[in-house]
Parts: structure tokens; C-alpha cells; sequence
């Protein structure tokens, strides 16, 4: 008899332990063993914090570790995208500014709330003191395809470089430095959660994501990336994660297969690979239903709900 697996991270009680890694000169990547990471840039006369956690409570947590090596103001808050787990906590650093770009603007209108609720209910571990969050974070600054943050005399260009982990993801780079924040559209021992995804078009982002040939990455899920191999062989990882998961969804819904089928596929290609990844299990049944509907012609990903969430774990996991 199988036991159903626990409901997403509902299972995931146990703490992680914090790194604070320097990735370049003032550059610095808060990581917690696959849990939701967080950069931090630092300017000749300010800060910028590159996600922010789930609540205000654990984005306390950041602002001591860049206490610990500064005491410039955090200026700006700059979101990859409009995850919950990567944007509620950003009243805590009472920013100047909160910088998005205009997808992921329109993204928090039209699923902000519906993705708060969702994901708290998959993993409550992340939401510490969720009565602390004041509401939905919204950018005071959006922008379209590039913009350059200036800190003192050092330039932060924000890019949208093409969907992925979403439709509006953007990375940081710090030309000085040739450091990358690249948020969820790079993962490292980590699954990429697809359930947002634009899954064909992942791969020609993350080619423009390599030929700025980085010295360092901070990816959005595990440990920072120091040094150009390590760098490349995290492209290389998220990009046969990503094609993996896509071609078995493709040729399953050519033959005719169901999702329930696509589910077991998808086992069998992936699981061996990819199995002991952080929040793989978690993340499976919502990559499947994605890579399965974007296969199937439906390119705008379908809102998550707390409500669908528990109906697709029961046929997938049940």
C-alpha cells in the first residue's frame, strides 16, 4: 500500500542553516540549504537587497547579516518576480524604492493574492510570523526591458532577458564586478518550480544569461556560485532540468497520454537525476500540470489557487 506523500513542503519542518557568501567586492548572497536566497549589493552610498523572504519577520534575518558588514541605508528593493516567498517581506527594509519589472507589475494584479494564498498553504515553514506582512508588495518602479540602478558610482544594470521561472523575471548584473543575481532562473541542487512557467522559452533566457560569462552567480536556490565553472555547470543543471521536464510533457501529450501518465513519464526520466534536489517532490506535480498545459497549447500558465493546488496533488500524489 502507498502512503500519500505529505501536501507540497507541509512536511518541511527543520530549520536550515544561513550562509552569507561573499560572490564579488561588496557583493554578498544570503543562502539557506535550498530554501529561497536573497542578494545583497553594495554601493558607494547604499544598499540594494535582490529578493527579499516570505515575511518581514525572516527578511529580519537579512538585514542583520548586512548589518554585520555595513551600515549603509538599504535603498532599494529589487524583486526577480512576483512569488510571494520572494516579495512579502519587503516592508521590513522600509526601502526608497521597490523596482519590478512591468510583467511581473501586471503579474502581482492579476495573481498576487491568489499565489500569497497558495503558497503559504504549500509551505508554511517559510511564512514565520506571516501577521507581520502589511499586504501585497507593490513596485513603485516598473520598467520594460532595461534599466540601470546607479549606487554611488557603481551601476546595477536590471534586465528582463525573456520569460522563464515566469514571464517577468529579471536579473541583476554588476558590470564591475561581472556578478549575476539571477533569481529562480537559475537553481543549483535545487528543483526549478515550474509551475509558472514558460518552459520553451527558458532555455534561449538562460543562453543570455551565459554569454555574460559571470564570475559569480547568486542563484535563487542553493548555494551562491563562485566562480565561472561552478557558474556553468548550474546553467547547464537548470537547462537539463528544465528540457527534461518539457520533452517528456511534449511527447506525452503527442501520444496521447494523460496527465496521470505524464506524471509516471516524468518520474522515469527525471527522478534519477534529480530526486535528491531541494523541494523536488514539492515541486513535481505543479511542474507536470505546467509542462503538460504549455505542451498542450495553453501558453498563459493557469492561476494557482490554495483550492486547485490540493485537487492536483490528490491526482498526481494521491
Amino acid at each position: 500500500m502507498t502512503t500519500q506523500k505529505a501536501f507540497a513542503s507541509t512536511g518541511d519542518l527543520t530549520e536550515k542553516h544561513i550562509s552569507f557568501t561573499e560572490i564579488g567586492p561588496d557583493l554578498f548572497a544570503f543562502t539557506a540549504e535550498g530554501d529561497p536566497n536573497t542578494g545583497i549589493i553594495i554601493g558607494d552610498d547604499a544598499c540594494a537587497v535582490f529578493d527579499t523572504q516570505a515575511t518581514p519577520a525572516m527578511a529580519g534575518q537579512v538585514i542583520e547579516k548586512v548589518r554585520s558588514v555595513t551600515d549603509k541605508p538599504i535603498k532599494y528593493v529589487i524583486l526577480s518576480h512576483y512569488h510571494a516567498v520572494r516579495v512579502l517581506g519587503a516592508s521590513a527594509y522600509q526601502p526608497q524604492g521597490i523596482i519590478a519589472s512591468e510583467e511581473t507589475r501586471r503579474l502581482i494584479g492579476e495573481r498576487g493574492q491568489q499565489d500569497w494564498d497558495s503558497e503559504y498553504g504549500r509551505f508554511p515553514r517559510l511564512f514565520d510570523d506571516a501577521e507581520s506582512i502589511p499586504g501585497l508588495t507593490w513596485p513603485t518602479l516598473a520598467f520594460g526591458g532595461e534599466m540601470t540602478l546607479c549606487l554611488g558610482k557603481r551601476d546595477v544594470k536590471l534586465m528582463h532577458l525573456g520569460a522563464g521561472h515566469t514571464s517577468g523575471d529579471i536579473v541583476a548584473w554588476v558590470p564591475d564586478a561581472k556578478v549575476m543575481f539571477s533569481g529562480d532562473l537559475v537553481e543549483y541542487h535545487s528543483a526549478c518550480y515550474c509551475g509558472d512557467a514558460h518552459l520553451r522559452a527558458w532555455p534561449q533566457t538562460l543562453d543570455r544569461i551565459r554569454d555574460f560569462d559571470p564570475k559569480s552567480v547568486a542563484p535563487g536556490r542553493g548555494d551562491a556560485l563562485n566562480g565561472q565553472q561552478t557558474v556553468r555547470e548550474a546553467l547547464a543543471m537548470t537547462r537539463d532540468f528544465v528540457v527534461t521536464l518539457y520533452g517528456v510533457a511534449e511527447m506525452s501529450v503527442a501520444k496521447g497520454r494523460t496527465l496521470k501518465e505524464t506524471f509516471a513519464a516524468t518520474r522515469e526520466a527525471m527522478d534519477a537525476k534529480f530526486g535528491d534536489f531541494a523541494i523536488y517532490e514539492h515541486c513535481l506535480p505543479f511542474n507536470v500540470s505546467r509542462a503538460y498545459d504549455e505542451a498542450s497549447g495553453i501558453d498563459d500558465p493557469v492561476i494557482w489557487t490554495a483550492e486547485r493546488d490540493q485537487q492536483m496533488w490528490e491526482a498526481l500524489q494521491g
